[in-house]
C-alpha cells in the first residue's frame, strides 16, 4: 500500500486491514482530507475535526453496518462520510445536487438515522437495539453525543429508560465543552469537574442510571480508544463512553476560535486564516438588527429579558448577553425549556424575546400552544432562519413556522418585508401586546445598506397591510423578504402597471378590509411566501375567498409539499418558481390569459 492510505480506503472493510500502528497517519490524512475541501467549499469544521480519531477508532472496532452507528446532530460525521464510500464526492457536499452535510438515511447504509437537530441519538439507538432484541440480531448499538446535545431533556429521556433495559446500547459521550457556542448549565460543570477528578466515582451519575460508565479518556488517544471500544464490545447491557476531546482538532485557528471555526466559510487550508470578505456597504444581517435593536430597547426598559436555547452568536442575542448579562439567558439545547421559561417570565410582567430558529422551535410545538397561547401569554417569539436556509437542507429550512402557528388560538404572526420593518415590531412589540407574536425573518442580510443604527422606531397597527404597488389587472400578495423577488420581477416587466403589489406583514390577523377590497378588484390574484403552501399565508387567503363566497382565481407560490434538499437560497428559489425569473414568467403568462380573455 503507498504512503497515502485515505486514497486506498472506499468503506470500513478496507479501514479494518490496516494495523493499529498506521491509524495516526490515516487520522492525519483524513484531517487535511477535510481541512483541504472545507476551505473550499465551506461546511462544518471544527466538529468533524474534533473526531477524527474517534470516527477511525469506531468503525475500526465495530462491524459498521451491521453494527448500528448513530451520530448525534451530524456537524461531526465529515470524517464518517468520508470512510463510508463518500470520499470521492465529499466534494459535492451541500451542494445542489452533492451528498448532505448530515447523516441521511437514503444516501447511505452507513448512516442509520437521519439527523440534523441534536439530542435524538440516545432514543434512536435505543429504538434499534430493542427491536434488535426482539428479532434475536445479534448486533452493537452506539450513539456519539456532544456534551452541549446530552443536557437535552430528550437526551435524559433516553438514558432514563436505556438505564431499566439490557439492550445492547453504547452512548460515547464526545466531551469537548461547546457545542457551537460554549455549553451552559450545572451538567456542564459536573462533567468539567469529572474531567478534572473532582468528583469520586460513588457519585457519578451516569452510573446511578444504570450505565457500565468508564472514561474520561483522552479521544485523540487511537491505541487507547480501540482498547477500550474492544473491552466495551464483552460487556452486557447499557454502556457509557466518556471521551474528552478538541474541537478543531490539528487546525491551530479553529482550537483557538472554536466559535468561529464551527462553519468558517472559506480559508486558506495552509494557514487557517479565513478569506475576508467584503463587508463595506453591505446591508445588516437579519439576526444582528434583531440583536442590536433588543438592546436598544433594553436600555429603556429594565423588564424586557432575553432568552436563546443555544444560539447566542448565531441569533445575534448575544449583545444582550454582552450588554445585560442579567437579563439575558442562552438555556443550552432545551427548546422546551426555553419557550416555557418565556412563559413564566410573561406571567410576572416581564417583557420576554424567545430568540430561536424556525427549526428549532418545531420541538417546542406542545409548549407553544399549552404553556404560552392557551394561557394567552404576549411572549414575543423572533424567529431566526425563516424561510429556505440554503445548503443546510431539509432538516433546517425555516418553511413550516406560518402552517404551525396559523392554526393556533392568540397567535399574532408578522414578517418584516427589510430590516426597518423587523426593528419596528419589536419596537411595538417591547410596549407591550394582548397576545403571543411570532416575528419571522430569514438567514443573512438584508437590503438597505443604508442602514442606519439607533432608528427613530415607528409604532406598527397590528393587522395593517400596505399597498406597494398599483395595478389594474392581477394583485401580488407577498408576505416578508420574499416581497423583494417581487418588487424586482415587477420592476423588470415591462407591463407591470397592470399588476399591483400588497405586502401583508401580518400573516395573523390578516387585513380582511384589505383582502375585500383586492378581492372586489381583482380577478386574479397571486399570493407569494417563502414557506410552505400547504397551510401558509396563500392558504389563508383562500380561506377567506371561500369563507365570503369570492370567485377569484388565486395563484399560490411558496414551497411545495415535499421537503426541499440542499442548495444555495438562490438555488432553492429558483427550484420553488419564488425567484426573481420565476415570478417574472408567471406574471407575463398570467397577463397573457388576460388579454386573450
Amino acid at each position: 500500500m503507498s504512503k497515502k492510505l485515505l486514497e486506498h480506503i472506499v468503506n470500513p472493510t478496507d479501514l479494518r486491514k490496516l494495523s493499529v500502528s498506521q491509524l495516526p497517519e490515516l487520522a492525519k490524512e483524513l484531517r487535511s482530507f477535510i481541512i483541504d475541501i472545507v476551505s473550499v467549499k465551506e461546511g462544518h469544521l471544527g466538529a468533524s475535526l474534533g473526531v477524527v480519531e474517534l470516527t477511525i477508532a469506531l468503525h475500526y472496532v465495530f462491524d459498521t453496518p451491521h453494527d448500528l452507528l448513530v451520530w448525534d446532530v451530524g456537524h461531526q460525521a465529515y470524517g464518517h462520510k468520508i470512510l463510508t464510500e463518500r470520499r470521492t464526492k465529499f466534494d459535492t457536499n451541500r451542494q445542489l445536487g452533492g451528498i448532505s452535510g448530515f447523516p441521511k438515511r437514503n444516501e447511505s447504509v452507513y448512516d442509520t438515522f437521519g439527523v440534523g437537530h441534536s439530542s435524538t441519538a440516545i432514543s434512536a439507538a435505543l429504538g434499534m437495539a430493542l427491536a434488535s432484541q426482539l428479532k434475536g440480531e445479534n448486533k452493537h448499538h452506539i450513539a456519539v453525543v456532544g456534551d452541549a446535545s446530552i443536557a437535552s431533556g430528550m437526551a435524559f429521556e433516553g438514558l432514563n429508560h436505556a438505564g431499566v433495559t439490557k439492550a445492547d446500547l453504547l452512548v460515547i459521550l464526545n466531551d469537548n465543552a461547546i457545542g457551537i457556542d460554549p455549553s451552559v448549565g450545572a451538567l456542564k460543570n459536573y462533567l468539567t469537574a469529572v474531567k478534572e477528578g473532582k468528583n469520586p466515582k460513588q457519585n457519578n451519575m451516569i452510573k446511578s442510571l444504570n450505565f457500565d460508565y468508564s472514561g474520561p479518556i483522552d479521544g485523540h488517544d487511537l491505541p487507547t480508544l480501540i482498547k477500550e471500544l474492544e473491552r466495551l464490545k464483552t460487556v452486557k447491557g447499557p454502556k457509557f463512553l466518556h471521551i474528552i476531546t478538541t474541537k478543531g482538532k490539528g487546525l491551530q485557528q479553529a482550537e483557538e476560535d472554536q466559535v468561529k471555526y464551527h462553519a468558517p466559510g472559506k480559508f486558506d487550508a495552509s494557514t487557517g486564516e479565513l478569506i475576508k470578505q467584503a463587508t463595506d456597504n453591505l446591508a445588516p444581517k437579519f439576526q444582528d438588527v434583531f440583536g442590536l435593536t433588543l438592546v436598544e430597547l433594553a436600555k429603556n426598559n429594565p423588564k424586557i429579558i432575553g432568552i436563546t436555547p443555544a444560539m447566542p452568536s448565531g441569533s445575534s442575542m448575544k449583545f444582550m448577553m454582552d450588554a445585560f448579562p442579567e437579563r439575558a439567558f442562552d438555556v443550552g439545547i432545551a427548546e422546551q425549556h426555553a419557550v416555557t421559561l418565556s412563559a413564566g417570565m410573561a406571567t410576572q410582567g416581564m417583557v420576554v424575546f424567545c430568540s430561536i430558529y424556525s427549526t428549532f422551535l418545531q420541538r417546542a410545538y406542545d409548549q407553544v400552544i399549552h404553556d404560552v397561547a392557551l394561557q394567552n401569554l404576549p411572549v414575543i417569539f423572533c424567529l431566526d432562519r425563516a424561510g429556505l436556509v440554503g445548503e443546510d437542507g431539509a432538516t433546517h429550512h425555516g418553511v413550516f413556522d406560518i402552517a404551525y402557528l396559523r392554526c393556533i388560538p392568540n397567535m399574532i404572526i408578522y414578517a418584516p418585508k427589510d430590516e426597518m420593518d423587523l426593528q419596528n415590531i419589536l419596537y411595538t412589540a417591547s410596549l407591550g401586546l394582548k397576545h403571543p407574536i411570532a416575528i419571522r425573518y430569514p438567514r443573512g442580510r438584508g437590503k438597505n445598506s443604508d442602514w442606519k443604527f439607533p432608528a427613530d422606531f415607528q409604532k406598527i397597527e397590528i393587522g395593517k397591510a400596505h399597498k406597494l404597488k398599483k395595478g389594474k389587472k392581477i394583485a401580488v400578495l407577498s408576505t416578508g423578504t420574499i416581497g423583494h423577488n417581487v418588487t424586482t420581477a415587477l420592476n423588470e416587466l415591462e407591463e407591470s402597471n397592470e399588476i399591483a403589489h400588497y405586502d401583508f406583514g401580518f400573516i395573523k390577523p390578516l387585513d380582511e378590509k384589505k383582502l375585500h377590497k383586492i378581492c372586489d378588484k381583482f380577478a386574479t390574484i397571486i399570493t407569494v411566501e417563502d414557506g410552505v403552501t400547504t397551510g401558509g399565508f396563500g392558504s389563508a387567503v383562500l380561506e377567506f375567498s371561500a369563507k365570503n363566497d369570492y370567485v377569484n382565481e388565486i395563484f399560490l407560490c411558496g414551497v411545495p409539499d415535499y421537503f426541499i434538499e440542499h442548495g444555495t437560497v438562490d438555488e432553492l428559489q429558483q427550484f420553488c418558481n419564488i425567484d426573481v425569473d420565476g415570478l417574472k414568467s408567471l406574471f407575463s403568462g398570467l397577463l397573457e390569459e388576460e388579454e386573450e380573455d
